[in-house]
């Protein structure tokens, strides 16, 4: 009995002290089998953070239940909560997606077709031909076909460039890229109705176009925690 307690007590012991101290942890980051470098390596419970180098490795001091985020522009943001196993194993290995090309902006532009020239002869040889073939022009019976059903006509010759412009959402996709789905809920407290406004508040501020410049996890995190609290005075 006493063996069970001290080897119980042991164990316990142990798992605190992985818990509590703070160890390297070395890793690597992936997407489909081809390894990322520059990837942003950010320890989120102690604000610490690195970036994955040419091989895609990174070390990191973490604890038990630390967040790690890993956050690159041009794949899906990706968070993990370091665990016991993590620490043991010294060997993270972190799956990144790519995220699909986005279309910023359509430009149709000015296409011009040669002039297609046609006499009357010829528009005159294909209704005595199509008229020929029309069992109704010939006999006055009906073949239940419909005639001239619709008639479209096509410019040969365009008009002007025309320039299709898609809102800026930039700063939209940068958010949700950057915040986990819980975060505006939990750590914001903000309503499930009320997040797109939200997102539109801070859209609207100048300083959410300087962070499209140079995308940062903290910067971004921070500045929606600034304008939480402007956001909650309007209320």
């Amino acid at each position: 009995m006493k063996l069970k307690l001290l080897t119980t007590i042991s164990f316990f012991t142990y798992q605190l002290s992985i818990s509590q101290t703070e160890k390297l942890l070395h890793g690597k980051v992936l997407s489909q089998n081809l390894t990322l470098k520059d990837v942003e390596v950010i320890n989120k419970t102690t604000q610490t953070s690195t970036r994955t180098n040419e091989l895609g490795e990174f070390s990191i001091l973490v604890k038990m239940k630390d967040s790690l985020i890993f956050y690159s522009k041009d794949y899906f943001f990706t968070r993990l909560k370091i665990t016991t196993k993590d620490i043991e194993s010294n060997n993270l290995l972190v799956n990144m997606i790519l995220k699909p090309e986005e279309l910023n902006e359509v430009v149709i532009n000015k296409v011009e077709f040669d002039k297609v020239k046609i006499s009357a002869d010829d528009v005159a040889d294909v209704l005595i031909s199509k008229n020929a073939k029309d069992l109704f022009w010939n006999t006055g019976v009906s073949d239940n076909s419909i005639r001239e059903a619709l008639r479209v006509s096509f410019p040969l010759k365009g008009k002007q460039k025309k320039t299709i412009e898609v809102a800026d959402d930039r700063f939209k996709k940068l958010v949700v890229a950057v915040c986990p789905s819980d975060f505006f809920i939990k750590n914001l407290k903000i309503k499930p109705q009320e997040k797109e406004l939200f997102i539109d508040f801070c859209d609207s501020d100048p300083k959410s176009k300087t962070l499209l410049e140079n995308p940062n996890v903290l910067a971004v995190m921070d500045f929606l925690y600034t304008k939480n609290e402007e956001f909650k005075k309007l209320e």
